[in-house]
């Protein structure tokens, strides 16, 4: 190396980089020094362009003809620049771990990280721009470097006013236009801006660093045993698929260039051999063979990086085609999860996002093993690729069809009823000829026979409307077709086995497309089918109908075979799906505890239950086939009508705590053996469909106390006058369980009388009257009801209730705690300082 100084490098001088190679320098060094400065200044220009170019230490005594042909390479330049560029987007972990972090800071944490001088919005918009700024290299105290700081400030602005203009959501916009007029005040100030943003980004850095705070991965719930990949792992894989393509790309420009190369000495050889052939050892001759044999060494090595490159591609895109097919299909299940009541994440835009990335992916890998074959022939590991994408290709093309609105899964026949399907790569369809949307109804072996490549021709039913366009909206850029006024005009039964109803008979919709991809030369036949509907003719079946689908949505494997259920289910996976149905239909955060699900259970099984029942098979004649002992209806039936009374007429009552709900006659005198009379609790009856009964403390005629039920009321009672109305009028009960005065807990759903009518009417209201006397109630003007059973089990003083079952203990507790949400109006039922006598 020459011992002359060397002059501080210039990045915008290639005579200066070539200098500095020429002096010994490190290309590596400064080349990266030299793309961190282009970037940072946002120029795709000088030799850090053409840092994939040379990413490894080049001797001194590369040419100066060399360095500079690499370095005005204006396509090459560019290819290297959005790759360093993405590699930076890739690199960008601070915020991608602190925004996995920020549901499990405090709001004070987050108000001292991020102040209003700078919200946390900037810091998510800008997130890429903020890490890319060398805000740490400032000198606060340098008032030469306000100039940089306010050229910082000015890009800041300019990048949220174009975030602004782009963003659909107005509110958003709004916002970050708001936002950006107050951080104008760093105008006066701009140092203060870079001293913001490197405090934000130094506490990041250490919350971070603490123990508690190592960042981590939220992984989605197992659905049935199987973990679903998350969304950022996801877009991790995307990314990591365009990294390679690119390689691809600039491997193949490579190769282009060194062919160019390779050509043109060549060319220049020729005369020199032929003026040098006598002296094969002449200087010139052998310093051109040289070159000539390197440069197609070098042309080799990069063919076979490219081969290699490709193969590493089509690989890495099929696995990630497989985890986005198989998000497909667990938005599919979870959607079919949501007709209990379970949680559903309905938004389809992170998986549009992902067809269209892979679509993209997959288009621009089919070109390269176009041009790879063209450039070395048509071998077979190469038709292999092809295939292989093609393949890819047009399973991408038909899974991304989805029944964004299901249609009722319960559809009475001439009857209106609606559906959307949406369809994911609707923006990369072929224009020109409009995409119609076909339904069909199929039974539930047509739909078996659909996996196997059998297109259904027997027309199981006739529809009406059945054809829908596939549009495009460009404000939520999503493309569907709806299904305003279908309607199934008659249906054709199968046979049915045994004791089957028609309530049990499964079908589904199947909608059927033909649709052109641009850039495809043939179209593809899409199908997609709902999720299993049941078919009835009268209001009567729609009970049992739903009783079908509530099994199937509850207990049906992922990735079955349409549509088949399991004909017995542990307790406990039933516990679940009777809580969650009941919550969401009732729109209520109140769930059913462990008390009454024991009554359930003891209600289903029909008999004592104690120990651990959890497991405890319960077949699908239990729930909705065989009639409850000593009744004319089945569990669901039964189960139904409470939640329709209580969704109808006692929803403020159950959420507050006020109902008890489900309790098994034994286990009601346990715990009002031992109260005084007037003491009362809200029960569900167990004699009649959707009523609510109250059962209350009262004296019997030897002086002791007794237990009676009160008529249910049905909705129609409470239609005429409400619950609250009713247990203010009864004069016998005054205390609700455990002790809390009736008019202090009910007072807020009592009727104020209203005033006289204008028209000189008085207004009358109906009273409701229990005379204990005749064991039954009267209601004024004329209501006589009879207690729900027609027994009264009399309790005295000195000899408590007893009970052989044992009542439920500890299996539902920790499945069940108080819900802290809901407004606990008196102590829980069940408390510590309860006595139960029971026997073993």
């Amino acid at each position: 190396m020459s011992g002359n100084p060397i002059a501080p490098y210039d990045p915008s001088s290639p005579a200066a980089g070539f200098s500095h190679c020429r002096a010994g320098w490190s290309i590596r060094m400064i080349l990266t020094d030299c793309t961190e400065l282009c970037l940072r200044d946002r120029k795709p220009q000088g030799p850090a362009l053409i840092l994939t170019r040379l990413t490894s230490e080049e001797s001194p005594d590369t040419g100066a003809k060399d360095f500079l042909r690499v370095h005005s390479d204006a396509e090459f330049m560019q290819k290297s620049w959005r790759r360093r560029e993405f590699q930076l987007c890739l690199a960008m972990a601070l915020w991608m771990q602190i925004s996995q972090q920020l549901p499990h800071l405090t709001n004070q944490t987050l108000n001292e990280l991020y102040p209003d001088t700078f919200p946390i919005d900037v810091r998510h918009y800008l997130a890429n721009w903020i890490e890319e700024q060398r805000w740490e290299e400032f000198d606060l105290d340098n008032a030469e470097q306000e100039p940089l700081a306010r050229r910082l400030l000015d890009q800041m602005l300019e990048l949220l006013h174009e975030v602004a203009f782009h963003n659909p959501n107005v509110v958003e916009r709004v916002k970050l236009q708001h936002i950006s007029r107050n951080m104008s005040v760093f105008q006066t100030q701009p140092m203060q801006l870079v001293r913001t943003v490197r405090d934000i980004l130094r506490k990041e850095r250490h919350l971070l660093g603490q123990p508690q705070m190592q960042p981590f991965q939220q992984i989605p719930a197992p659905i049935n045993g199987t973990t679903q990949p998350p969304r950022e792992a996801s877009n991790h894989d995307v990314d990591a698929l365009v990294l390679k393509v690119l390689d691809i790309q600039t491997c193949r420009q490579q190769i282009h260039q060194l062919q160019e190369e390779l050509n043109w000495e060549k060319q220049e050889a020729e005369p020199m051999q032929g003026q040098n052939e006598l002296d094969a050892t002449h200087p010139d001759q052998v310093t051109k063979q040289n070159r000539i044999t390197q440069l197609d060494y070098n042309y080799q090595v990069c063919a076979k990086k490219r081969v290699q490159l490709l193969q590493e591609a089509v690989c890495s895109l099929e696995q990630c085609q497989t985890r986005l097919i198989q998000r497909i299909k667990s938005w599919r299940w979870e959607q079919l999860r949501s007709t209990i009541g379970l949680a559903f994440d309905d938004n389809l835009v992170p998986l549009q996002t992902w067809c269209e990335q892979l679509l993209g992916v997959n288009s621009n890998l089919r070109q390269e093993v176009m041009l790879v074959k063209r450039d070395h022939g048509s071998a077979e590991h190469f038709h292999q690729l092809e295939e292989n994408l093609n393949r890819l290709l047009q399973t991408l093309i038909q899974s991304s069809l989805v029944v964004e609105k299901q249609p009722p899964q319960v559809i009475k026949t001439q009857s209106k009823f609606s559906s959307s399907v949406r369809y994911l790569l609707g923006e990369k369809m072929a224009p020109g000829k409009p995409v119609v949307l076909k339904a069909q109804i199929i039974t539930e072996s047509q739909a078996r026979n659909l996996g196997q490549g059998v297109i259904p021709t027997e027309n199981v039913g006739e529809l009406i409307n059945s054809t829908a366009i596939l549009e495009h909206n460009t404000a939520s850029k999503s493309t569907c077709a709806t299904f305003r006024n279908m309607s199934i005009r008659k249906i054709k039964r199968a046979d049915r086995k045994g004791s089957e109803s028609v309530t049990e008979e499964k079908f589904a919709l199947l909608f059927t497309a033909e649709i052109t991809i641009t850039g495809c030369e043939s179209p593809y036949i899409v199908q997609m089918i709902s999720l299993p509907v049941v078919v009835i003719v009268h209001g009567s079946q729609e009970n049992n109908a739903m009783a079908t689908i509530i099994w199937d949505c509850a207990f049906s494997e992922p990735n079955r075979i349409p549509f088949v259920v399991p004909e017995r289910v542990p307790w406990s996976q039933m516990c679940e799906a009777l809580s969650s149905k009941f919550m969401s239909e009732v729109q209520t955060s109140r769930g059913l505890n462990g008390y009454n699900l024991h009554c359930l259970a003891q209600k289903i099984f029909d008999k004592d239950i104690s120990g651990d029942f959890n497991n405890m098979p319960v077949s699908w004649a239990q729930f909705n086939k065989e009639v409850l002992p000593g009744r004319n209806f089945t569990f669901w039936q039964w189960f139904e009508g409470v939640i329709d009374l209580t969704k109808k007429c006692l929803k403020a009552y159950w959420s507050e705590g006020l109902i008890f709900g489900f309790i098994g006659k034994q286990h009601l005198h346990v715990i009002l053996q031992n109260k005084p009379s007037g003491t009362f609790l809200l029960r569900f009856s167990d004699s009649e469909i959707g009523g609510i009964t109250i059962a209350y403390v009262g004296p019997s005629e030897s002086g002791g106390r007794k237990i009676q039920n009160i008529q249910p009321f049905t909705k129609k009672d409470l239609d005429s006058a409400g619950l609250g109305d009713r247990i203010r009028d009864i004069s016998c009960i005054s205390h609700v369980y455990p002790d809390l005065p009736k008019d202090e807990v009910f007072k807020k759903f009592y009727t104020v009388l209203s005033p006289p009518h204008p028209d000189g009417y008085l207004p009358f209201k109906l009273t409701t009257v229990v005379d204990p006397e005749v064991l039954g109630s009267t209601s004024t003007p004329s209501m006589t009801p009879q207690p729900e059973t027609p027994q009264d089990f009399c309790l005295t003083q000195d000899q408590p209730f007893q009970i052989s079952a044992p009542l439920p203990g500890g299996p539902f507790s920790p499945s069940y705690p108080v819900d802290p949400t809901v407004p606990q109006m008196y102590p829980p039922f069940y408390g510590e300082n309860m006595d139960f006598i029971y026997h073993q």
